[in-house]
């Protein structure tokens, strides 16, 4: 289980991450890995910010695992970005599963569930199987950004969260693209011929599952998920709280 991260045990969360604000990226990651080793794990939906972390961490020689949320309900196109990036990285990446197949949920809930209860379909799909996993890992590895939207306008590129109350355990999230620019995430993936979702091509700014992901204009890099409903997170990052 994770353990509880404290002062006394030589981390001081608020000075590391006003370090880290200027620190590249690289000495973020090498830092992860000396404290924390494969206790600290990457988490991709396979957008651009998360490849950039991953590719670092290969060139580091930093052998990070890697898992992501498989839905059940990804595009095609996703399913096949899966397999390049395995064999352009030579890694493996978890998928994690959610309890019922999209036809058991069917069965239990009825109908669509992403069309008439959005937030209990990504509970089920995403928030249960990522607490599944972070209650097994100390730091959880995101490529969040503040320029993806308002929802992520504060995130800290360290964080820290109280993830079992009951058992007094703490989950540690880094999230060390939070001031990289959409711009030089893009400049990255090209310049080191990165596999990336074809889809982005086609007009779509953010991925996630068909049912809920559509083209869209706009300034938001989030615009075009769960259209018709006042919704722009599907809660694996605000399930947490706020951090301490």
């Amino acid at each position: 289980m994770a353990f509880l991260l404290e002062k006394h045990a030589g981390l001081d969360v608020h000075a590391e991450t006003a370090r880290f604000e200027t620190a590249p990226l690289e000495e973020m990651l090498q830092w992860t890995w000396d404290r924390f080793g494969d206790r600290a794990q990457i988490g991709t939906s396979y957008q651009g910010s998360g490849l950039v972390i991953i590719h670092h961490a290969r060139k580091l020689g930093l052998d990070f695992p890697v898992f992501t949320l498989d839905t059940g309900l990804l595009f095609p196109e996703t399913y096949e970005l899966k397999q390049r990036l395995e064999e352009f990285f030579g890694i493996q990446i978890q998928s994690l599963d959610p309890a019922q197949t999209v036809t058991e949920q069917h069965e239990t809930y009825g109908g669509n569930l992403w069309e008439s209860n959005p937030d209990t379909c990504c509970t089920l799909r995403k928030v249960l199987p990522l607490q599944q996993k972070l209650s097994h890992i100390d730091v959880w590895i995101t490529g969040l950004r503040r320029n993806q939207g308002e929802t992520r306008a504060k995130t800290g590129i360290l964080e820290l969260y109280e993830f079992d109350k009951l058992r007094g355990n703490h989950i540690l999230k880094l999230n060390p693209m939070a001031n990289w620019s959409r711009e030089a995430v893009w400049d990255y993936l090209r310049e080191n011929k990165i596999p990336y979702n074809p889809l982005h091509d086609r007009g779509y700014r953010t991925i996630g599952c068909w049912p809920c992901t559509k083209m869209a204009g706009g300034e938001s890099e989030r615009a075009g998920r769960w259209e018709g409903f006042d919704k722009q997170e599907c809660g694996i990052h605000t399930f947490l709280g706020s951090n301490i």
